[in-house]
């Protein structure tokens, strides 16, 4: 099956995404070990944050690593796809495993950037490219930020993000049901203009990433209590759906686990 055909069938096979959420009350629900390769319920997600940038998300029979770096711990589980930034070498790598299908660089020719639009099926994954710093001057199009559909979920990966979002750039990236925030506040944005981008999102799941510290966690946690409820799951991953989404914006605090057979 092939052309237009082969488009319908894989479009069958995921909830459309529209970027926009759908909310219920409870929270989501929580897994305490990891379990990345197990099988899922349908119209799922697991995540699972490996550490830095690193997430493993699957869907169905999709799995990825975002902004990977070679490493993700002592197991022979390897992901279909792999997208990666070039902010620093935590965010990529030359030596990607032979068995990852599809390697998705987040930057293309120098200003040029680079466009992915990829439906496997179960998963849509698609990026916009925002700049990057470049000593005093900066690259226009040089990291991406990317965006994955599943389950009739939208889930963005802000990646080593330089510069708020343009306009345009919001628009692109649409409504995020689940957003990670690189949150150190200073490699990649200030802490309070990752403040206002996530308040610009209202995603129904904010989850931090890419902090060096508790203690940098907590100041970002400390700014954003007022308005987002924190909820510290004690453990790497969650898995969501349509309807496990909480009932107001949240912030899911996961714990950084390596992955092991």
């Amino acid at each position: 099956m092939g052309g237009a055909e082969g488009a319908l069938a894989q479009e069958a096979e995921r909830i459309p995404s529209h970027c926009r959420s759908l909310v219920q009350a409870q929270p989501p629900e929580r897994l305490w070990k990891a379990s990345v390769g197990a099988p899922l319920p349908k119209d799922t997600v697991r995540l699972h944050f490996i550490g830095h940038a690193m997430f493993a998300l699957e869907a169905g029979d999709v799995s990825v690593v975002t902004d990977y770096n070679g490493f993700i711990g002592e197991t022979l589980w390897s992901p279909d796809v792999v997208t990666m930034n070039q902010a620093h070498t935590s965010h990529y790598t030359n030596n990607v495993h032979g068995d990852v299908a599809h390697i998705l660089e987040g930057w293309g020719a120098f200003g040029e950037g680079v466009r992915h639009d990829l439906d496997l099926g179960a998963m849509r994954i698609r990026n916009v490219p925002t700049d990057i710093r470049l000593g005093d001057g900066r690259e226009p199009n040089g990291n991406s930020i990317f965006i994955f559909e599943a389950g009739g979920l939208c889930i963005g990966h802000l990646g080593h993000l330089h510069h708020e979002p343009t306009e345009e750039q919001y628009a692109a990236i649409g409504r995020l049901d689940v957003v990670m925030a690189p949150v150190d506040g200073g490699y990649t944005v200030p802490r309070a203009t990752m403040v206002r981008i996530v308040e610009r999102f209202r995603s129904s799941i904010i989850i931090p990433m890419h902090w060096f510290s508790r203690y940098g966690l907590d100041d970002f946690l400390t700014q954003m209590e007022d308005e987002f409820p924190v909820v510290e799951t004690q453990g790497a991953e969650l898995l969501v759906s349509l309807d496990r989404l909480p009932g107001q914006p949240t912030i899911m605090v996961l714990e950084p686990e390596w992955l092991s057979d």
